[in-house]
């Protein structure tokens, strides 16, 4: 072994195998995999094999796309057998929230470029003549999916990554993982000490334990899963072809042949995390107990819905483990707060995952950033929230809706209410209707009197559709009021605080007592945060952006801090809370609770104010997200109750109501605004979305600068643009939610990047993405809405106060 690489990979299972061969592939040779056992010696030898690329995340879809298509240039490579079965498979529909959910995710792969399709019962009988379409409405059927031969597809990667110079070494378990000042590690194992520019945390069900030797907690736990093989089948070695594989949701099974019988798999309610205390160091090519009772309940409805396995013999029952983190994707990337740390664990679908995460792990390490974006699996997701009690409560949630069907409206229950503000009891007096970001609870809407403190989740319009129309309402017609704790808010001083600020952002950081909107860019000229600069005074300056992106930001802050010392940075998102105010009697209102000139010349639209609030110390910033006249109040957590209780009676005669964040999504299609992670994501330029108009060019340095000055010579093709989409108004109807197919001339041209109600203006609305010559005021498309096409047509102008006149006014 030797004593210094480039990188060190911990874990030779079949996602440490790929990421080791595609850092071959993009270049890089002097490179250690390091497994404490044999290849394969974790998960991966007991995995199923299965492969698809059903995913609700169509980045996280592509790249399973990406894998399943790698295997044969693997195969290719190394003369290896992947043991390859394209049989295709068919996930079946019971419902219909099911089949809605289908027909959504087929309307996805339309400009995916994915070739599934919407098939009825006939066709499944077809397909699969052992499964019985008793109660199936239909199916989403994909020719990609199939299965292989795990060791087989492992010991591939591993040999095209040995052919490219890389090193192998068995049977050394890594004892100690400890940083270096050069930012290097030094991996201490049992067969010595190796020094490494990278590590790599490839673990899989040891992944927590390697965490820990470096001080850090990844929020994954592994999860026991059992599926049965059966004996021979002969309806199923008689058939002419191999058959597909069939997803039954509704019976929480899926199913494919195996030889001549059957492989039938279990994601059932009744399941239990395993390895609670820790993986033991010991385990490996053993299996758990069989615990054929816990999955009893889905057994017999299996035995409906494939009646072949009533006089099937079952010939092995196999209960392993599998890694998950709390929302079911992987955990990829460079791990905040250590240097050169990356991870790459919790890939529950490796042989569906695993070549899209070494590729994406790959491009990260050696070109700054992947190809694409990859927020969905990103290590820097999850926050300090994610302690291991709440993961293990998350992860058996996920694993319990493994096939359950994931609504846009929908909000999950369990590890709930995790984190609160001071105002959560005010709010519940009010009548409200949580959600959760981030672990933290936010108000939705306040349902009225009479009415369940509950969103029925939907495709269509929700039990919400009319409180959320009176508060939006209520904000155009008077004044509303919101909390504005879940911004992600940090604090940025010390003398060298303005020139980061505009190294690292494209605006230019403004004058004391100004506010101005901005961009952060990734070295490739992707967006990585739309911010918010309200300059405090000379040397302080605050930030506020999404509260969900806290670690993603803050590992790019702490990536780019000049080591002088000259910066100091401070993430005050839970300490610096409040309300915004908005509507035409926002101003009003607001001078009634304060001594100071409220006025428009004395608080101009993107100006910041210190200012009392009887004795509450409090920053006011002229901005709103409504796009109406409004102002963000904020004061410390200790003063939110008070500041509340201020507002509350001095707004009383001016129709002063409360609004959640579902009143401010539809208020915000209304203005044509972007939000963070739909119109505003690493997949975007601010050429492709507007935000070019935040980048001051004047400036020679920001990061992302010379591809953003590039964009302007030789403009992108694709540009954001905003549709009323023509929706009966029915509570049946469906709105557009994201990533719904744009249609003309009979072709798909683009796509949905949020959409929604737009209730003051009584209009369904779609922003999308579409070829920059085709944005011509009242051009005429269709936006594909669970499976129907929808005449939409383009808007050049905000539906709201399209001059800003309220908003600056």
């Amino acid at each position: 072994m030797k004593s210094h690489v480039r990188v060190v990979v911990i874990g030779g299972g079949v996602v440490g195998c790929s990421v080791l061969y595609h850092l071959t592939k993009l270049g890089w040779t002097d490179l250690l995999l390091i497994e404490r056992s044999e290849l394969t010696s974790g998960s991966t030898w007991h995995a199923a094999g299965g492969f698809h690329t059903l995913n609700a995340d169509t980045n996280m879809a592509a790249l399973q796309g990406y894998t399943i298509r790698l295997y044969k240039e693997l195969e290719e490579i190394t003369g290896m057998s992947c043991g390859l079965h394209h049989v295709g498979g068919v996930t079946i529909a019971t419902t219909r929230d099911r089949l809605d959910y289908l027909k959504a995710e087929r309307a996805k792969h339309r400009y995916m470029g994915l070739d599934t399709e919407i098939v009825g019962p006939e066709e499944i009988q077809k397909l699969s003549p052992i499964t019985n379409v008793e109660g199936v409405l239909g199916g989403l059927y994909d020719p990609l999916d199939g299965h292989l031969d795990p060791s087989g597809t492992t010991h591939a990667y591993a040999k095209a990554a040995r052919m490219a110079g890389a090193e192998i070494v068995l049977r050394n378990r890594v004892l100690e993982t400890n940083p270096r000042a050069d930012g290097g590690w030094d991996v201490v194992t049992e067969q010595g000490t190796v020094t490494c520019e990278h590590l790599i945390n490839a673990a899989g069900l040891w992944a927590r334990e390697v965490g820990q030797m470096a001080g850090v907690f990844l929020p994954l736990h592994p999860m026991e899963h059992q599926y049965l093989v059966t004996d021979d089948i002969p309806e199923v070695y008689n058939h002419p072809t191999e058959l597909p594989h069939v997803m039954d949701p509704a019976g929480e099974t899926y199913l494919r042949q195996e030889g001549r019988g059957l492989v039938i798999g279990i994601y059932e309610q009744d399941c239990d995390p395993w390895a609670v205390n820790g993986t033991p160091w010991d385990f490996g090519h053993e299996l758990l107990n069989n615990n054929l009772d816990r999955i009893s309940e889905p057994l017999d409805a299996a035995f409906k819905r494939y009646p072949v396995l009533g006089t099937a013999g079952i010939k092995t029952v196999i209960n392993g483990p599998f890694t998950f983190a709390p929302d079911g994707n992987p955990l990829v990337g460079p791990v905040p707060g250590l240097r050169n740390y990356w991870s790459a664990c919790a890939v529950m679908a490796g042989f569906s995952q695993g070549g899209g995460v070494g590729l994406t792990l790959a491009e990260w390490m050696v070109e700054g950033e992947p190809s694409r974006n990859v927020y969905a699996m990103d290590v820097a997701r999850f926050g300090d929230y994610c302690t291991r009690p709440y993961t293990r409560m998350k992860v058996t949630e996920n694993y319990q809706r493994r096939f359950s069907i994931s609504y846009p409206n929908e909000e999950l229950p369990v590890g709930r209410p995790l984190q609160t503000t001071p105002a959560y009891g005010l709010w519940k007096a009010e009548r409200a209707v949580f959600g959760s970001g981030y672990g933290m609870e936010h108000v939705n809407y306040f349902a009225p009197e009479g009415e369940p403190l509950f969103e029925t989740p939907s495709f269509r319009r929700s039990s919400a559709f009319d409180a959320i129309g009176a508060e939006c309402r209520a904000v155009r017609e008077a004044v509303g009021i919101n909390e504005i704790h879940n911004f992600g808010k940090y604090l940025v001083t010390g003398t060298g605080a303005v020139a980061w600020l505009n190294h690292i952002m494209t605006n230019r950081v403004p004058a004391v007592g100004k506010i101005a909107l901005t961009a952060m860019l990734s070295t490739k000229g992707k967006i990585i945060g739309d911010f918010t600069m309200a300059r405090l005074g000379e040397e302080e300056v605050q930030l506020t952006a999404s509260f969900s992106a806290q670690s993603f930001h803050m590992r790019w802050f702490q990536q780019h801090l000049p080591e002088d010392g000259s910066v100091s940075l401070r993430n005050v998102s839970l300490e610096r809370i409040g309300f915004q105010i908005a509507g035409p009697n926002a101003r009003d209102l607001l001078s009634r609770v304060t001594d100071s000139d409220t006025s428009n010349t004395a608080m101009p639209f993107l100006s910041c104010t210190a200012i009392e609030i009887g004795p509450i110390p409090a920053l006011v910033n002229r901005v709103t997200y409504t796009g109406d006249l409004g102002y963000e109040i904020y004061v410390h957590r200790d003063h939110q109750v008070a500041l509340y209780e201020a507002l509350k009676s001095a707004g009383a005669d001016l129709g002063l109501k409360p609004f959640g964040m579902r009143a401010m999504m539809s208020l915000r299609l209304e203005k044509s605004f972007g939000s963070w992670l739909r119109e505003f994501r690493p997949d975007f330029t601010p050429a492709e979305t507007g935000l070019d108009r935040f980048c001051n060019f004047k400036k020679n340095d920001f990061i992302g600068r010379d591809v953003a000055v590039a964009e302007r010579e030789n403009p992108p093709a694709n540009h954001l643009a905003t549709f009323v989409v023509d929706v009966p108004d029915s509570p049946e109807s469906a709105d557009c939610v994201a990533d719904e197919p744009i249609w003309q001339d009979g072709k798909v041209i683009g796509y949905v990047t949020s959409g929604g109600y737009a209730h003051w203006a009584r209009k369904s609305v779609a922003i999308g993405m579409i070829p920059k010559e085709r944005i011509i005021e009242g051009g005429k498309f269709e936006i594909e809405i669970l499976g129907v096409p929808h005449t939409a047509t383009l808007i050049t102008e905000a539906l709201f106060d399209p001059k800003a006149e309220r908003m600056r006014g």
